[in-house]
């Protein structure tokens, strides 16, 4: 076996087992929910972003917060709230009377993992104030640009919009999640379990630190080595090419959607110890990727059929690649 082959078989190795360490970690907090955990995970080591959307108190923000403790770093929670402004997210410049001068005050958004919690409570404004930092991992104040801290991930929850108080998410701010997931109600078991290991004492407080942003650093260099092959291309421009000339959606998912899928089901391979992506791995992250990206037609809505499942219909009906590995 070469030097370089050894070297790869011992970095996919490095990532099965943290990404274990930090999936058990979470699941000491979060009970019932491999697939979330999985979906977090797998976003993490993508570079992307991650939005959970649920109904209150199944456990957006413990997962958020169980994810981000699982790794020694800069973290920063925003509590989204109408009064919320822009530069409570990304600072404001302030003039320094020593110096005689304006200095910049960095805002919540300079962290490692930035937990954004009821993020359709805020604003329209004050969402867009993640856009930039988001997309190019930059801020810019007073036409100075500050660079964000690496690896950064935006975990971001939110309630459904037919709740009370919450302004919806615009297409371009969904479009930056490079996943969205539901927690949904627990298993009768996984709920009798939290009632013992909850009740008492908060287990965020136990949970400790599995890995460190430097290692993180490290598993998603190894993520982007992971072969995608043209066949599996064209399989990923395929299924998002669907959503954009389906008859039940009014609008299909965007260029973006197919880069974060692909970026996404090289994590997923890499977190299977496979160096090459299947098409296999692109139809389980279609739902979590492509969903909040996509509006369902009025014909839809009446019909009873949702973003997801109109997906999944499609995820279907899009015909497999010959080649499943080049």
């Amino acid at each position: 076996m070469s030097t370089t082959a050894t070297s790869s078989a011992m970095d996919f190795d490095e990532l099965t087992e943290v990404a274990g360490r930090v999936r058990r970690a979470i699941e000491t907090v979060i009970e019932g929910k491999p697939d979330v955990v999985e979906t977090a995970v797998t976003v993490l080591l993508a570079e992307g972003h991650l939005l959970i959307e649920d109904v209150p108190g199944v456990g957006k923000t413990m997962l958020a917060k169980a994810l981000a403790r699982s790794i020694d770093c800069t973290v920063r929670r925003i509590q989204f709230t109408p009064d919320l402004l822009p530069s409570d997210i990304t600072g404001v410049s302030v003039f320094n009377q020593e110096v005689r001068d304006f200095e910049f005050k960095p805002g919540a958004v300079f962290a490692n993992i930035v937990v954004g919690d009821e993020i359709n409570r805020a604003s329209p404004k004050t969402q867009a104030a993640l856009l930039e930092s988001m997309e190019e991992r930059q801020v810019t104040v007073d036409t100075t640009t500050y660079q964000l801290e690496t690896p950064f991930m935006v975990i971001a929850t939110q309630n459904p919009i037919e709740m009370e108080g919450t302004y919806p998410l615009p297409e371009a701010q969904r479009d930056r999640f490079m996943a969205r997931v539901s927690m949904g109600y627990p298993e009768p078991a996984a709920e009798l379990r939290m009632l013992d290991g909850h009740s008492a004492t908060d287990p965020l407080n136990n949970l400790q630190p599995v890995t460190d942003s430097q290692q993180v650093l490290r598993l998603v260099k190894t993520v982007q080595s992971v072969h995608v092959s043209e066949s599996v291309k064209e399989y990923a421009v395929a299924l998002v090419g669907a959503t954009r000339r389906s008859q039940e959606l009014r609008l299909g998912a965007s260029p973006r959607a197919t880069l974060h899928l692909i970026r996404a089901a090289r994590a997923a391979a890499a977190l299977d110890s496979r160096e090459f992506v299947l098409p296999d791995d692109l139809q389980e992250l279609a739902v979590p990727v492509l969903a909040h990206r996509v509006l369902p037609a009025a014909e839809a809505h009446l019909g009873g059929r949702g973003a997801s499942d109109i997906i999944t219909g499609l995820v279907a009906s899009v015909p497999l690649p010959r080649t499943r590995r080049d």
